[in-house]
């Protein structure tokens, strides 16, 4: 009988967690709260030769070249419209820039011949035994796996299960995203174009697939707010309100605001866990060790899950040695790669305007650019053992190994 795993997560992470493991020999079954996968979204981007090497080991980065966008230039102006800084499109969309729902179309369409899709559902309870873990859905009935996975972001539920409430984890970074879609009415060209005053940031670009679409990009500085995660009303009004008052195309951008059914609307944030695993219980990507918006958390979710697979499948199943050796080797990693998502909000909003005006001054310097950029690319790599060419991982072992101990308070919503 193969290790069976449920993976909480159907964004990035879960799906090319999925494939390796299902690559391995491994039974797995994904469950994801959204009814289906979700289209749009930001662009997403990999950079330097570690990402790249995990995307080529799973056959997937000659497609997604092809699915490429080019890379998403970005110009910065003042009210009045004029350029105050512009940053190449290899700046923000490294070696790979893909748009984040086809790539999640790619992960899942690898994944379908070995894996089991639960959409629609979520995980309500989770009971540690000696022998797996007990799961109880939103809905259906209870489910007994050897394993689970919780790839499910920065606001994991299967971390609040397992770990414990949210706010231990996941720390407020001072600043505010939001995305929507509207239809291009200024005839932009891909890429970006925003109004950057101290403390706010409103971008709008065209898609990068629909001319006639595009999409928008706010930023703004805030203490942490208290809202409801779902309440998408109330999310529009903390984002008129901060933006209130602003010239440039700000207030067509917020009649559009009015108008769009899809609202993304977060913190910027970084989560830190200090055991990635808990007995039978593990994260990855940024549930693990995430920042909302510049932490390299894609490139990064996908390393992470090449490395999680490839040691659960040398260890045999034995998930306490491969746990250990998967946080092991990827903890430092990945916490680098994460202090990126620190300096976001600053960058993208600097608070004052004379922080406005450094970050403008130096990055119009090529060569601070070209700097900024090497440094991406040599956080983004590290060391990757080559899991597939090893005689052990030519099949998955059909037995956890061991036993765990006497852990098995239930965990309850």
């Amino acid at each position: 009988m193969s290790t069976k795993v449920l993976i909480s997560g159907a964004s990035i992470a879960g799906p090319a967690l999925a494939y390796w493991l299902g690559r391995y020999g491994f039974e797995t079954t994904v469950v994801e709260l959204a009814p289906a996968l979700r289209d749009g979204g930001q662009a997403v981007d990999f950079r330097g030769e570690t990402h790249l090497t995990v995307l080529e080991r799973m056959g997937v980065l000659d497609e997604l070249r092809a699915l490429g966008t080019g890379g998403s230039p970005m110009t910065f102006v003042d009210r009045r419209g004029r350029q105050l800084l512009h940053l190449p499109a290899e700046f923000a969309g490294g070696d790979v820039e893909v748009p984040r729902g086809e790539l999640a179309q790619v992960l899942h369409q690898r994944t379908l011949p070995r894996t089991e899709y639960l959409f629609g559902n979520s995980i309500t309870a989770l009971e540690e035994t000696p022998t797996g873990v007990r799961v109880d859905f939103q809905h259906g009935a209870p489910r007994k796996f050897d394993l689970v996975i919780g790839a499910d972001g920065l606001h994991s539920n299967t971390r609040r299960l397992a770990f414990g409430p949210e706010e231990r984890y996941v720390r407020h970074l001072g600043y505010y995203a939001a995305t929507w879609q509207l239809p291009n009415y200024l005839g932009l060209p891909p890429g970006s174009v925003g109004l950057n005053v101290p403390g706010r940031l409103a971008a709008v670009g065209a898609n990068h697939r629909d001319p006639a679409r595009a999409g928008t990009f706010f930023v703004f500085a805030s203490a942490e707010l208290r809202y409801e995660r779902h309440d998408v009303a109330q999310q529009k009004a903390l984002i008129r309100d901060a933006f209130a008052g602003l010239g440039w195309e700000v207030p067509r951008l917020l009649e559009s605001l009015e108008r769009t059914p899809e609202l993304y609307f977060d913190s910027i944030s970084r989560a830190d866990v200090p055991a990635w695993s808990a007995g039978r219980i593990a994260l990855l990507g940024d549930a693990a060790c995430g920042a909302t918006i510049g932490g390299m958390g894609t490139g990064t979710a996908v390393v992470a899950a090449y490395v999680l697979a490839g040691e659960l499948a040398r260890a045999r199943g034995d998930h306490r040695t491969a746990f250990t050796r998967y946080e092991h080797a990827l903890r430092d990693y990945a916490k680098g790669c994460q202090k990126g998502g620190d300096r976001t909000g600053p960058f993208l909003a600097p608070g004052t305007a004379t922080g406005l005006r450094v970050r403008n001054g130096l990055l119009n310097r090529r060569w601070i650019l070209s700097r900024m950029l090497e440094t991406g690319k040599q956080i983004s790599s590290v060391d990757l053992p080559d899991y597939a060419a090893e005689p052990s991982n030519a099949a998955a072992s059909s037995v956890v190994a061991g036993r765990v101990g006497p852990r098995t308070a239930r965990r309850r919503r």
